[in-house]
């Protein structure tokens, strides 16, 4: 049997394009343009890269794009009063820093100074709480772009079991949080589990987020299972650089009903429920209707 490999590409294109359909409705209906003001401190090459992906498809979408670079050396207390004056900013719904910050700069402080309405990944304490509630918050972007992978491929997630891989605050707490909102049963399994493989392998869905390349191979995965990989992992392969993922793809694909591979899986999907969470929180600013299908 071989899986149906779910493409994180065509699908995040998909959202993209509901998302510039609700963006044009916002401009006709409402003359509101939502607004997304990212900050990146340094000049950290992947975070470069990001940054600039980022606002590109923030203006494709037709949103309004903000970018301030600020110099690695930047105080803390700088950063921290344009953060304050971005959320001030009525033209501004979403608030992104980029992470990792520079060494001198508190991560939890900065990310706690952004008005949790306007915290588009997640990431904020009173959002991290409401989703733990089971209550309406910010949903960091990669699980929420699980999530939605998941139902478009299932329907209902109730009643499955899930294992998620990892218990990071950026996936896997927050991957486990959404499953549990949608009625899965769910486990969440990291490097100290004991006999790992033997709970993989009760799974309906696993989601493997721990950042160790293709350390689950496919004989721990269910027959017919679906098999989210949330890993980037560049390792050196024949001489050649490559991505891979935290699964082993040939093996998993062999066994599971559905897959994502990497690159072409969840990465994607990440920027595009960035912008997803931007409506959003320009939707709830306004006390606007949300956009349908974009939301956790």
């Amino acid at each position: 049997m071989s899986a149906t490999i779910i493409d994180g590409k065509a699908f995040a294109g998909t959202v993209r394009e509901k998302v510039a359909g609700h963006v044009s409705r916002l401009k006709e209906e409402h003359g509101i343009t939502p607004g997304l003001a990212v900050v990146l401190v340094g000049e950290d090459p992947a975070s470069q890269v990001y940054v600039r992906s980022k606002g590109k498809m923030t203006v494709e979408v037709g949103m309004k794009s903000v970018e301030h670079k600020l110099d690695v050396e930047t105080p803390e207390a700088e950063l921290l009063a344009l953060i304050d004056q971005l959320n001030n900013d009525p033209e501004i719904h979403g608030i992104l820093v980029q992470l990792p910050l520079p060494k001198h700069l508190n991560e939890d402080l900065v990310i706690n100074s952004i008005d949790p309405a306007k915290d588009v990944d997640g990431f904020h304490i009173s959002n991290v709480g409401l989703l733990g509630t089971g209550q309406k918050s910010m949903v960091p972007c990669t699980p929420l772009g699980c999530l939605m992978m998941l139902r478009d491929h299932h329907g209902s997630l109730s009643g499955m079991d899930a294992v998620v891989i990892g218990r990071s605050n950026i996936v896997g707490k927050p991957m486990a949080q959404l499953l549990l909102g949608d009625s899965c049963t769910v486990t969440i399994a990291h490097s100290r589990t004991k006999d790992l493989a033997d709970v993989v392998r009760r799974a309906d869905i696993v989601v493997a987020a721990v950042g160790r390349p293709e350390m689950v191979p496919g004989d721990w995965i269910k027959e017919g299972a679906t098999v989210i990989d949330v890993g980037i992992n560049r390792i050196e392969r024949d001489g050649k650089n490559k991505l891979v993922g935290d699964v082993d793809f040939d093996s998993c694909a062999a066994r599971a009903g559905a897959i994502t591979p990497v690159p072409g899986g969840v990465g994607p999907m990440t920027i595009a429920c960035l912008l997803a969470n931007t409506v959003t929180a320009c939707c709830r600013a306004n006390g606007l209707a949300e956009p349908e299908g974009l939301t956790a």
